[in-house]
C-alpha cells in the first residue's frame, strides 16, 4: 500500500514540476511578444525616415540629370 501513496506523492511533485515551469514559458513568451512589438515599431520608424531621406534623395537626382 505505501507503493500507492509514492506513486501519487511522485506524481503530484511532477504536476507541480510542469505547473511551475509553464508559468515561466508563458512569463517569457510575454516577455517575447513585448520585444517583438517594440522592435516592429523601431523598425516601422526606421522605414518611415529612410522613406523620407531617399525621396529627398531622388528629387534632386532628378533634378541634377534634367537639362
Amino acid at each position: 500500500m505505501w507503493w500507492l501513496f509514492a506513486v501519487v506523492g511522485l506524481s503530484t511533485a511532477g504536476l507541480l514540476v510542469l505547473g511551475v515551469l509553464a508559468v515561466r514559458v508563458y512569463l517569457a513568451v510575454e516577455e517575447l511578444a513585448r520585444q517583438v512589438a517594440e522592435s516592429t515599431r523601431a523598425l516601422s520608424a526606421a522605414s518611415d525616415r529612410l522613406q523620407q531621406a531617399a525621396g529627398r534623395v531622388g528629387a534632386r537626382a532628378g533634378d541634377i540629370s534634367r537639362p
